[in-house]
């Protein structure tokens, strides 16, 4: 398979090398065909890579998980709006703050504020918050993944001071987008909040699911093509988790490998993309960190949250919330960096786009 068929795949991942881009089906003929021989030699080209850009230099960034309060109902989250059962709590500007000022004095220079869509967080108090982190920590920046918002809400959020917005779009395809959330969610605000907040001057980051309900290879495919055409400054890709409580608790979790391949590709492509070893990496797997770095991955995202609420916020069933997710086990991560041959890097981290060679 490595070698032949009607396209080499060799060939096609070397044209992914120079081109930095591939047709559709080009793309699909990898994913339907690859082999752990392409997943070796992928990652060898992708952690080359990533190693040429940022050495052996993995950024981190404190995750605070700012509410567990959604207003939607997507068929995967945990958060969805009818969990009875999940454990709701948000967190208010002062345990917000808190939360900073325990992980700058850990030697994080990137904050995270993620959470559901929750209607409590208006835009004088959100902006609010962001205004506070910004005049406190201005060598810091501030990350928001806070979900749909209107461009005039995402405008005031950037002049308060936030510097990059994560939005995964989860899925390139307008049909599987109407599988896997409400009716009421569509691919068309999703595209167009993206294509808001780069216009308006955020880092922005999309991704995707890898597994989830009623995705095929073309998805994936069709995902990986959108990622070029959109060119975002951070690419978030992780496996497809259930949660017992959705209506997708007896669904296959996303492959590993599969996993890992995309986040190869990604790589390849987009050389100076901020792309995380995600936390359902390393809940999948024990050394799924480790193997997203070796894949081309250079951010990690230790947990911020007060330690009462971080099993609250499930996304899925095990996520991983203590030890090494801890932020305040950061020693312990370092360790284990160290022990593959790299290192923390503190310090904002920043997206910096490759020159046009023309």
């Amino acid at each position: 398979m490595f070698f032949g068929g009607e396209w080499s795949i060799k060939s096609l991942i070397d044209k992914l090398c120079k081109q930095k881009t591939l047709e559709t089906d080009e793309y699909l003929y990898i994913l339907d065909n690859f082999d752990d021989n392409t997943l070796e030699y992928c990652s060898g080209i992708a952690r080359n890579i990533a190693k040429s850009h940022f050495g052996n230099g993995i950024y981190i960034r404190g995750l605070i998980e700012i509410s567990s309060y959604c207003k939607n109902n997507c068929l995967y989250c945990g958060l969805r709006r009818s969990n009875n059962c999940a454990l709701r709590y948000r967190l208010n500007k002062e345990e917000i703050l808190m939360s900073c000022q325990e992980g700058y004095a850990l030697g994080f220079r990137t904050f995270v504020l993620q959470g559901g869509e929750d209607a409590y967080y208006t835009d004088e108090i959100m902006c609010d918050i962001v205004s506070t982190i910004r005049q406190k920590y201005p060598d810091c920046a501030i990350t928001l993944s806070i979900g749909e918002r209107s461009r005039q809400s995402y405008q005031k959020l950037y002049e308060s001071g936030a510097d990059r917005f994560l939005l995964r779009h989860e899925t390139a395809d307008t049909h599987h987008y109407s599988l896997i959330h409400p009716k009421e969610l569509t691919l068309e605000n999703r595209l167009e909040c993206l294509n808001n907040l780069k216009e308006i001057g955020f880092q922005t980051g999309c991704g995707f699911m890898v597994g989830s309900p009623f995705q095929e290879n073309y998805h994936l495919a069709k995902d990986l093509c959108f990622i070029n055409s959109f060119k975002p400054q951070m690419v978030g890709i992780g496996p497809f988790l259930p949660h017992k409580d959705t209506p997708f608790k007896d669904k296959q979790k996303g492959d590993l490998k599969l996993t890992l391949l995309l986040v190869c590709l990604v790589r390849i492509a987009n050389e100076t993309v901020l792309l995380p070893a995600t936390t359902a990496l390393a809940t999948l797997h024990p050394k799924g960190r480790e193997y997203g770095i070796f894949c081309g991955a250079n951010v990690v995202m230790p947990n911020l949250s007060p330690l009462q609420v971080r099993k609250k916020y499930m996304l899925y069933d095990g996520k991983v919330s203590s030890g090494n997710e801890s932020a305040q086990q950061i020693s312990n991560l370092e360790n284990q960096l160290n022990a593959i041959g790299y290192k923390i890097q503190y310090g904002r981290g920043d997206y910096f786009a490759l020159p046009d060679i023309k």
